[in-house]
């Protein structure tokens, strides 16, 4: 029997269950939640409606849109929103609606009515509501807005059955007008427009009221879609003198601001008509909570010991699986040079290809642990608090409240963060959080932190050093984001607007589902840039040859009276080599640039080898200190060699420069993605080069001083 599809657009503000609700419909296994990733794109799910007959009627499409406040362009996630239910074909809307917040959910509801589309509203989480006290009288609501309303609880899967069939039975009606009212002044003008497209049989698409609220509303598309219409000619002074008729009766000249009252107005009336409340049995776990974790002494040193056991955890439970991988990766090396030779393709397998993915697939252990943490502290709820806790403190920096989720992951990799960075409903905080997070330590680069504070200040004070690294790099990106504000992306903060969701205990499968595609994310991204960095950087090292150079030392490694004096001898060789080779020359050719810093080449080289991946920087510098292979990360060897022959002055101002100059190359080209601009990526490199530069300077010749 053949089916007739029905295709619906599922719209609702953020936190209001919409991808809970269809995965209870379809079984979907989706991601809930409103922060890194989540419903960023729509995303699809299949179901077919079953009634006493079977299943042969009817299959329904559902679309999740984003979360979006409003119907505005205020928000990435609004514009999508926007841009589908305005451009695309689909059959109605499922307006989904947090019956504990009804009149802010309204606020939408209004504009969906605006649309004039056929409609559908789900009144979720009602089980919460009634908990709580609060009761609805949905067929009241469902005659005020002149659409079918259904109480819904994704949790206790109740009204699925009663979703599916108004979703049906609306899709069968032919379309009816909203029943949205507005003040009388307002109502005026729209009869006014009514009639006059009635008495002139104009052509609409939507039903005539709908397309005068729009018109009214200085909709861009429809006057854009009317203009070439010979009609216009007579509609501009219609719509002039309406408009004159809203700024006498408001008392304000924006039409934004007058029909936003408007909505507020009706969403308001709704509710005071719909709901009542009852006192509760008990007040609800939620605000006991709440009471402890946003409080305004205890909120903030609470997350920030959740944090530092989140990386404690992160690096202590992390080690153990980063050297079985590590150790795994060096014994494919190994095999590689066992079975191939020592040949120029055994080089390229094992020193570039498995030492470049290897670097990067160590560190995985450290970034699902994190993101595990992030993960759990997200979908309890917690998350969406913390950003509101921070928000004051933020904004004196020109972040905004949601800025720390983005910030916080990148203490992880720069990868996932600056994807994380879409969050943020406005695109100046997005622009500004994108351009800072590069001063946040990702794990990568913690490699060099432990060999120079352990070659340098001791092991007894590398941990201190390595905490005062990260506050004074999270301090730099503070310090950053104000001048950014304040100079490049001028204007005023937006206003941070967040619901705080109930806290849930997320199931085993949603947190697999979140850490899984973070990680394989990871490994996507940052891999493929990373192998195909690490190939160019062993190229640049092993070329252009010099067979005379190596006729030499090997008479003179034949020659050697000691195993010693040939160790010595094969580590001058293969320093003479790299510093023939491209990578040695690039590095002589920028020495006079870090020359102010005290940086020889060998240290000028390993930065940039490290824009390919901050973990490059070490094995770089244990090859180029004639150590070879067997330079492990933090080996007490390369400390050795780095106290002989760099300064303490050049030591700290290395680690000054790790710490602030550009992240990898694939951070950068996910940079690049998330802006849409290479001259943004421009204004990154030469900005966080510039910074790095000048206070490396600064605190080389500060060192000098005192030493």
């Amino acid at each position: 029997m053949n089916r007739e599809t029905i295709k619906v657009a599922l719209v609702g503000q953020p936190n209001v269950g919409k991808s809970s609700l269809i995965n209870a419909i379809s079984k979907a296994n989706l991601h809930v939640g409103n922060f890194a990733g989540v419903t960023v794109e729509k995303s699809e799910v299949h179901t077919r409606y079953c009634d006493s007959s079977g299943c042969a009627e009817y299959e329904v499409v559902i679309i999740d849109l984003p979360g979006a406040y409003s119907l505005n362009d205020y928000s990435l996630e609004e514009r999508v929103t926007k841009e589908f239910l305005l451009d695309e074909e689909y059959d109605l809307i499922v307006n989904v609606v947090d019956a504990t917040h009804l009149q802010r959910n309204l606020l939408l509801t209004a504009e969906l009515l605006e649309l004039g589309r056929k409609m559908v509203v789900a009144l979720n989480m009602i089980d919460e509501a009634e908990a709580e006290g609060i009761e609805i009288d949905e067929r009241q609501l469902s005659s005020i807005l002149g659409v079918p309303v259904v109480k819904t609880s994704a949790r206790t899967k109740r009204g699925l059955d009663e979703l599916m069939e108004a979703i049906v039975a609306v899709y069968k009606k032919p379309q009816t007008e909203s029943k949205i009212v507005y003040s009388d002044y307002i109502e005026e003008e729209i009869d006014r427009l009514v009639r006059f497209f009635q008495e002139r049989h104009y052509n609409s698409p939507i039903p005539y009221r709908n397309l005068a609220i729009r018109l009214l509303q200085e909709d861009t598309r429809i006057y854009k879609a009317m203009h070439d219409d010979p009609i216009w000619i007579e509609l501009l002074p219609i719509l002039r003198s309406a408009l004159d008729h809203f700024y006498l009766h408001s008392g304000k000249m924006d039409i934004r601001e007058i029909f936003a009252d408007e909505h507020f107005a009706f969403a308001k009336g709704a509710r005071m008509e719909v709901l009542s409340t009852r006192t509760p049995r008990a007040r609800n776990l939620t605000q006991k909570i709440d009471n402890l974790l946003i409080n305004k002494y205890l909120g903030i040193p609470i997350f920030l010991f959740l944090m530092w056991g989140l990386f404690q955890l992160t690096f202590s439970l992390g080690q153990l699986p980063m050297d079985w991988i590590q150790a795994g990766f060096d014994w494919l090396a190994d095999q590689t040079r066992a079975v191939l030779g020592d040949s120029q393709l055994s080089s390229v397998i094992a020193d570039g290809i498995l030492g470049g993915v290897g670097a990067v697939v160590s560190f995985l252990p450290n970034i699902i642990i994190l993101f595990f943490g992030i993960a759990l502290l997200e979908t309890t709820g917690y998350m969406a608090r913390v950003a509101f806790l921070l928000d004051g403190f933020f904004h004196k920096f020109g972040l905004h409240g949601k800025s720390f989720v983005p910030l916080v992951t990148g203490f992880g990799c720069t990868v996932p963060a600056y994807m994380a960075a879409r969050t943020l409903k406005s695109r100046t905080d997005r622009l500004i959080t994108l351009f800072i997070l590069g001063f946040m330590s990702c794990s990568a680069r913690i490699p060099v932190y432990v060999l120079f504070a352990g070659a340098f200040f001791g092991t007894e004070h590398a941990g201190n050093i390595l905490f005062l690294i990260y506050i004074s790099g999270a301090l730099f990106g503070l310090l950053a984001a104000k001048v950014l504000r304040t100079f490049v992306f001028k204007g005023q903060d937006d206003p941070f607007v967040m619901e705080m969701p109930k806290y849930r205990l997320p199931s085993l499968k949603l947190i697999y589902h979140v850490v899984s595609g973070q990680a394989m994310d990871y490994l996507r991204k940052a891999g493929t840039f990373i192998l195909l960095a690490s190939v160019l950087v062993w190229f640049a090292s092993n070329y252009p040859k010099n067979p005379k150079l190596e006729r030499q030392y090997e008479t003179r490694i034949e020659g050697a009276a000691t195993s010693e004096a040939k160790t010595h001898l094969q580590g001058k060789l293969q320093e003479e080599l790299l510093a023939q080779s491209y990578l040695g020359r690039l590095g002589k050719a920028t020495q006079p640039f870090f020359a102010p810093l005290g940086f020889d080449w060998k240290l000028s080289v390993s930065l940039e080898a490290g824009l390919a991946a901050k973990e490059v920087v070490v094995s770089t510098l244990g090859v180029l200190y004639a150590l070879g292979d067997s330079a492990a990360t933090g080996s007490r060897a390369l400390q050795e060699q780095l106290r002989r022959h760099v300064s303490f002055p050049a030591a700290l101002a290395f680690i000054v420069f790790v710490m602030l100059y550009v992240p990898c190359v694939a951070a950068m080209a996910v940079f690049k993605q998330e802006t849409g601009s290479w001259l943004y990526l421009l204004y990154l490199f030469a900005g966080t080069t510039g910074v790095a530069w000048l206070f490396s300077f600064i605190a080389y010749n500060i060192a000098k001083l005192l030493v």
